[in-house]
């Protein structure tokens, strides 16, 4: 960030009243007798402060003055301040000013990032604000209803209401203020930071700014990356649904790339045309390869699969688009990501292909997966089960990771690729085309090494603005902005200004690779909450209290109460013993139908959004160790266990049932489906579609995130 001239307080004021900065009465004056008449005018008690052209921080450095009561105070304070100054501070004067009283404090700001732009900052302030950190950042410029996502953003939300006796903040305040410093991002370029701190709250829950400061200069530069216009959906037709693939560089060796992805191919039931390249012409897993392309058939093939070395690939698109093929993925290593020789040649790669008229995915990659295809051209397993999440990755690893949750869970994937160096092609673009693809209902993607943060978050919000996407970071992005001047540029960790993009944007953000893919799996096979209220339906009672502990955490969701009626027609099918609240504890009392029974009025109530379900499984491990224990059949083991096993399938394909009559979501969690996932219960799930949670509190992240993206797109949709 290049910095610039910092204007005095009172210079930054002026400016930011204009964009709807609450300030206070108050005088700059020169000299001892001027800073008493000024306090006279301004009424007791006042604020007496040194103010310099190089004074950022005043408070750090003592100079500040509080709760001058009268004309005394004032000539000592404004002596002592006129004192103080040094030779570095400029020229310096004395700003005296109406004296607020409050228990709470905030903080907002402006500041340019070089990577994500012009972006708004709110928090806690005062002297603790960079020790605490609580921020919120969305990018520049900002509608009302984001400034309000900001302020119900912030984790010390008891301070925002009713507070020892003080009047809960001025919501509609804070926002307007918000919103006006965006606008002043858009207005004023030449503002590179802004710094209000503190915006005091004062007992009538109004915000009034006693400090400020703003930053002049120029801009760092715009991060320099071309803009490629995302290949057209026929263009990834032929990536994803070739007619005919060519695996070139066949081999007959097992361990090398040339036989993994003709194996890869072949094993995954592709049903195109399968070709392939050798200089031998061997025949490779009963593949009568080719030593030359030419000899090809024309147009029978949209896919080449390349794994030969980068000096032979110019050579080889060359072949391939005079044959017709329209889309090539390179495995091939030795471009950038091997030095400057190797970025010449990506880049000279790239402009062959565009020439050509070819999509280039990688170089550098893993590979494509096409569950709809039946396509698995990759250099690594597994393909997974068909289903509507659609994968792009910047780490090839990632996208091994998701499809083998995939398998696990059986929640499928629809399309999946390893973006490699991404030379032409990047994540952005693929989460594109998956918005647009009718075989994929939710996106997710990995990114890191973000080089033009603006540019990727206007296109995901795109994407995003479609279909659901859960999108995972890894490391931090490069260049992140530091204003010098203000605690705006100190708060603004690029995290947290990466967080910010993607809430403005309806991006959900995962933390883990897991909350990634269980999001997914969520959006891809649940109906979205139409509200916040949750109910918990629970056979095992300490993991419906933890689960509910985990709605209570929630920002958004909340816990219903219970309704009267509601509750009265629960109680008509469970023993008086059960917890006759939420979580609703059955406390053992099942009968056959008591479960699907219960289930259905809880679902069927207005009030309910979601429900999440613990304790699927429970009588199927039960069943387990019967099987296992040596009395099996005898005894009457048979039928019980037969039983038992019914009656969790039974659970499981009633959640289904009502979800898809309600139109809400049902989650159901149960450890054992990690510990056994054999179990009927997670198995009969895993056959409705759906994911079964290792846990309540995890299906309550998943739940969240889902909440959060229908309330997102429905508030703009107003």
């Amino acid at each position: 960030m290049t910095t610039g001239t910092t204007l005095s307080e009172s210079e930054s004021k002026v400016l930011l009243v204009r964009y709807g900065l609450p300030t206070v009465d108050e005088r700059v004056v020169a000299t001892v007798a001027d800073a008493v008449a000024a306090a006279d005018k301004i009424g007791y008690p006042v604020v007496a402060k040194l103010e310099g052209e190089a004074i950022a921080h005043k408070t750090e450095r003592g100079l500040v003055r509080l709760n001058l009561v009268d004309a005394a105070n004032v000539k000592a304070a404004a002596s002592e301040l006129l004192a103080a100054a040094t030779s570095d501070d400029g020229e310096v004067r004395v700003l005296v000013a109406q004296m607020i009283a409050g228990n709470r404090e905030l903080i907002v700001g402006l500041l340019r990032d070089q990577q994500f732009g012009p972006t708004v900052m709110l928090g806690l302030g005062g002297i603790l604000a960079e020790a605490i950190a609580d921020v919120v950042f969305r990018p520049a410029p900002l509608d009302e209803v984001t400034a309000h996502e900001m302020i119900d953003g912030l984790a010390t939300q008891m301070l925002l209401g009713e507070f020892r006796g003080e009047a809960a903040v001025d919501r509609n305040a804070v926002a307007a203020l918000l919103v006006g410093l965006g606008q002043l991002a858009v207005d004023r370029p030449d503002v590179i930071s802004v710094d209000v701190n503190p915006l005091i709250v004062t007992p009538s829950g109004v915000p009034v700014a006693v400090d400020a400061l703003v930053e002049i200069g120029n801009p760092a530069a715009a991060v320099d990356a071309a803009v490629r216009r995302r290949p057209t959906d026929e263009a990834f037709r032929a990536l994803f649904d070739p007619k005919g693939v060519l695996i070139t560089g066949a081999s007959t060796h097992p361990g090398k790339f040339g036989f993994v992805s003709l194996h890869n191919l072949l094993a995954s039931g592709y049903e195109g045309g399968v070709y392939a390249t050798n200089l031998n012409s061997e025949v490779v897993l009963g593949v009568q390869t080719v030593a030359d392309i030419s000899v090809l058939p024309d147009d029978s093939i949209d896919l080449v699969f390349v794994c030969t070395p980068a000096s032979t690939n110019p050579d080889i698109l060359r072949a391939c688009a005079a044959k017709g093929i329209r889309a090539a993925f390179l495995t091939s290593a030795g471009y950038g990501e091997a030095g400057e020789a190797g970025r010449i040649a990506e880049r000279e790669l790239v402009a062959l292909a565009d020439e050509l008229g070819i999509l280039l995915a990688g170089p550098n990659g893993q590979g494509v997966v096409s569950t709809p295809a039946k396509l698995c051209a990759q250099i690594v397993a597994p393909f997974p089960p068909v289903g509507r999440i659609g994968v792009a990755s910047q780490s090839g690893n990632f996208v091994s990771s998701f499809l083998n949750l995939a398998r696990a869970s059986g929640v499928g994937i629809s399309r999946a690729v390893s973006a490699g160096n991404a030379a032409a092609v990047d994540v952005a673009d693929y989460l594109g085309f998956y918005a647009a693809d009718d075989a994929t209902s939710v996106g997710l993607a990995y990114v890191e090494g973000i080089t033009d943060g603006e540019g990727l978050m206007r296109r995901l919000g795109q994407a995003a603005a479609q279909k659901p996407l859960v999108l995972l970071k890894g490391g931090a992005t490069a260049g992140g902005a530091r204003a010098a001047a203000s605690h705006t540029g100190a708060l603004a960790a690029d995290d947290k200004v990466f967080d910010g993009a993607c809430r403005a944007n309806g991006i959900t953000r995962a933390m883990s690779v897991d909350e990634a893919f269980e999001t997914a799996a969520t959006f891809a096979t649940q109906p979205l909450p139409n509200g916040p209220n949750v109910v918990v339906l629970t056979t095992a009672g300490g993991w419906g209290v933890i689960t509910a502990d985990a709605i209570t955490r929630d920002p958004d969701l909340q816990l219903l109460e219970l309704p009267a009626d509601l509750l009265a027609a629960i109680d008509e099918h469970l023993p008086a013993r059960w917890s006759r609240n939420n979580p609703v504890d059955c406390a053992g009392g099942e009968t056959r139908d008591t479960i699907p029974t219960v289930m259905g009025l809880i679902a069927d109530y207005p009030a309910v959004d979601a429900i999440v379900f613990i304790g699927l499984g429970i009588q199927s491990n039960q069943a387990r160790m019967m099987r296992e224990g040596g009395f099996f059949p005898d005894h009457g083991l048979d039928r019980i266990v037969e039983y038992h096993e019914r009656q969790d399938r039974r659970f499981a394909e009633a959640a289904a049932e009502l979800s898809e009559r309600t139109g809400k979501p049902i989650l159901l969690a149960t450890e054992l489906a990690v510990a056994d996932p054999d179990n009927p219960g997670p198995t009969a799930l895993r056959e409705t579609g759906r994911l079964c949670y290792p846990s309540g509190d995890r299906a309550v992240v998943a739940l969240g995130h889902m909440y959060r993206y229908a309330r997102h797109w429905e508030r703009r949709s107003k």
